[in-house]
């Protein structure tokens, strides 16, 4: 179902009806200005949505329309320039360097288009980078299952192939048992049937997780696994689309 263009945008902006929003995130007048005088850019112009616990959601949009902004400002990477960002009962936008950086540790797993895998370790042994330091992690043997490597854990990153690396790139987001995982073009790099390899793993962790998951992605045929698909123009949200039934990421058409 798609939002039709003049509907009131506060009302686009809230969660599917029943979702409770105790961990979720409520941005309002999101603003992000990098720069100064005649160089600034302005990367959100006022962006306002709501993302409830539980939910994935999408962002499509061409390169520079302010989605990676988005996201690095949602996981505490960086700070909006004005506006407000909730998650739960924190103010994010209020919050210091430590502050900041004890949200990420607690609440947020990062997937980015390059996995950040360290060569010299198996990916058993980078999935634990991250299970040493959270505060309730799975196991990491646990994480690779769920991604479907357990027979492969043993290996390192150049024995693995590009799909294989993004799960465990993926296991080692959900080792901590994060309650948000936002992902910056997952799949970018990757081949269609590889990519929704990598879809299903996420689809997995939203599941049995219950994170809210976002993804970002110039790629249209991923918006139909999503609750919701947010599309972004010229650093603003320019419409909104609802999925009453979200595909399963087996069934994408790329």
């Amino acid at each position: 179902m798609m939002a039709e263009d003049g509907d009131d945008m506060d009302a686009l902006t809230q969660p599917p009806a029943g979702e409770r929003q105790a961990r979720g995130f409520v941005a309002r007048g999101l603003t992000k200005v990098y720069g100064e005088g005649e160089a600034q850019v302005h990367a959100l112009r006022g962006v306002d949505l709501v993302i409830a616990p539980g939910e994935l959601v999408v962002l499509l949009g061409p390169s520079g329309s302010g989605k990676s902004t988005l996201l690095n400002i949602l996981g505490g990477l960086d700070r909006a320039t004005a506006g407000s960002l909730r998650y739960g009962d924190m103010e994010l936008t209020n919050l210091d360097e430590r502050a900041l950086t004890r949200f990420r540790r607690a609440h947020v797993g990062f997937i980015f288009q390059f996995y950040n895998l360290i060569p010299s370790l198996t990916a058993e042994e980078n999935v634990q980078l991250v299970t040493d330091i959270a505060a309730h992690p799975m196991a990491a043997a646990d994480a690779l299952a769920q991604v479907g490597l357990s027979d492969r854990r043993r290996h390192f990153p150049a024995q693995l192939s590009g799909g294989e690396q993004q799960r465990v790139a993926v296991a080692r987001a959900i080792a901590k048992q994060p309650d948000v995982l936002l992902c910056d073009e997952p799949t970018g790099a990757l081949d269609s049937a590889t990519g929704v390899g990598v879809l299903q793993a996420l689809a997995a962790a939203n599941r049995q997780l219950g994170a809210s998951v976002a993804i970002i992605t110039h790629n249209a045929g991923i918006a139909a696994m999503a609750n919701r698909v947010f599309h972004f123009l010229d650093g603003r949200i320019a419409r909104i689309d609802v999925n009453d039934t979200p595909v399963d990421p087996a069934g994408l058409r790329w």
